[in-house]
C-alpha cells in the first residue's frame, strides 16, 4: 500500500483459540473425574470433566467499531494539539514548528511499519507531532485565506466519504500490481517534496510546493492533484487491509495499528487539499 503503515502484506494475524489438553488415564483416554464417589453424589467444586474439556476464552478481536473508536481517539488528539498549536503559537516560529513536526510526523509511520506493531502511545506521539504541523500549517495558510481551513476540513471529510461508499458500494479495489504503482509514486513523492524543501531552505524553488502568496505553476498543480490521488488509492487500500484483519481474526491491540494508519492517510489527505484550495483562492 501506498501507506507505509499498512503496506506489507501478512500485517494482520489471527488470533486461534488455546486449549488446554486433558491429561491422559491408564488406559490411554481421559480418567472419570466422578469415578469412586457415592451415587447421588457428584464430584467436589472445582473437579469433573469441564476441568480439561472445556476451551479457555480466545483472546479478543480487532472489530470495526474498535478500529473506529481507536481512529477517533488518534484524530482527537491530533486535532488537539493542532488546535493548541494554532492558538499558541507566535507567527515567527511557526515554519521552524512545523517543520520539527513534520519531520518526527514523518519518521514515526515508518518505525510502525518495521515494527508491525502500534500502541495508544505511539498514536498519541504521532497525534502530537503531526498536529504540531497540521496547527503550524493551518494557521499560516489561514492568516492569507480566511476561512479555507474549513473548507479543507469539509473537503476531506466529503472525500473520505465519497471514498468509503466507492469502496463499500462500487467494489473499487487496488489490486497488488497497481498498490506496488501507488506505494513508489508515495516514496517518490515523498522524495521529490524533501529536496524542494531542501532547496527552499537554500533559496532555490523549484516550484512545486509554493508558499502563500507565492505564484502557481503548472506544475504545482500537478504536483498538487498526484498526492491527492495517492491519499486515495492510500486510503482504499487501508479499507481493504482492515477488512483483511478483521476477517482473518486479528487481535483486538493491533486495531491501533489499523487506526495509525488511517490517521496517516487522512491527514495527507487534508493537507493535499489544504493547498490545492489555496490555489484555487488565489
Amino acid at each position: 500500500m501506498a501507506n507505509p503503515v499498512l503496506s506489507t502484506r501478512g500485517l494482520f494475524t489471527a488470533t486461534q483459540p488455546q486449549y488446554v489438553a486433558p491429561p491422559q488415564g491408564l488406559d490411554g483416554g481421559v480418567p472419570n473425574m466422578y469415578q469412586g464417589y457415592p451415587a447421588g453424589q457428584g464430584a467436589p467444586q472445582g473437579y469433573g470433566p469441564s476441568v480439561w474439556q472445556t476451551p479457555t476464552q480466545p483472546a479478543q478481536t480487532m472489530t470495526l467499531e474498535d478500529v473506529l473508536q481507536k481512529t477517533a481517539i488518534s484524530l482527537g488528539a491530533l486535532f488537539l494539539v493542532a488546535a493548541a498549536a494554532y492558538i499558541f503559537l507566535p507567527d515567527v516560529i511557526l515554519i521552524p514548528a512545523g517543520i520539527i513536526g513534520g519531520l518526527c510526523a514523518f519518521i514515526a509511520p515508518l518505525i510502525v511499519a518495521r515494527r508491525r506493531t502500534s500502541s495508544p502511545a505511539v498514536n498519541i506521539f504521532y497525534a502530537a507531532t503531526e498536529g504540531l504541523l497540521v496547527g503550524a500549517f493551518s494557521k499560516i495558510f489561514e492568516s492569507y485565506y480566511p476561512g479555507i481551513i474549513v473548507q479543507a476540513v469539509l473537503a476531506t471529510i466529503i472525500a473520505a466519504a465519497v471514498v468509503l461508499i466507492a469502496y463499500r458500494f462500487g467494489g473499487f479495489r487496488v489490486s497488488s500490481r497497481g498498490a506496488k504503482l501507488v506505494r513508489t509514486g508515495m516514496f517518490a513523492f515523498i522524495g521529490v517534496a524533501l529536496v524542494n524543501l531542501v532547496l527552499a531552505l537554500f533559496g532555490v524553488n523549484l516550484g512545486l510546493l509554493p508558499g502563500p502568496g507565492q505564484p502557481v505553476s503548472w506544475l504545482a498543480w500537478l504536483f498538487a492533484l498526484i498526492g491527492v490521488g495517492l491519499a486515495v488509492f492510500s486510503l482504499i487500500e487501508d479499507f481493504q487491509y482492515i477488512e483483511a484483519g478483521i476477517a482473518a481474526g486479528a487481535p483486538r491491540e493491533q486495531g491501533w495499528l489499523a487506526a495509525f494508519g488511517l490517521s496517516v492517510t487522512l491527514v495527507w489527505l487534508y493537507i493535499n487539499l489544504l493547498r490545492i484550495l489555496s490555489y484555487i483562492r488565489r
